[in-house]
């Protein structure tokens, strides 16, 4: 995958054959902040005016701009795999906030 990133916001891009343009969307925020480009210059520079234009304009409106990400994951598991999760934190010697965040951090440098 390919991301891009500016100001601490990232975006993935992807090729519309159809259009014949790259295209992207600023992921992580709830607010829809998306650009294009005809070519890999134009993009990079669409994605950081993207960002730059999303940034001023929650300024000039007195909002607070959506940050991407808190650190703060909020999971729905069945009982049992809760249950073995959190034995395997205690054995392990951590919690479960440490202990998952091991197994997340290990899953993504595996893929």
């Amino acid at each position: 995958m390919n991301v891009l990133s500016h100001r601490g916001y990232h975006a993935a891009v992807a090729f519309d054959p159809d259009d014949m343009l790259f295209t992207g969307r600023v992921g992580g925020i709830r607010d829809i902040v998306g650009f294009h480009g005809a070519t890999v210059e134009e993009l990079v520079t669409a994605f950081r005016e993207a960002v730059d234009d999303y940034l001023e304009t929650c300024r000039v409106a007195g909002k607070s701009p959506d940050k991407p990400y808190s650190g703060k994951i909020m999971l729905r598991v069945a009982p049992q795999l809760h249950a073995k999760a959190s034995l395997a934190a205690e054995l392990s010697g951590m919690s479960l906030n440490q202990w998952g965040e091991k197994v997340l951090a290990e899953a993504l440098a595996a893929s």
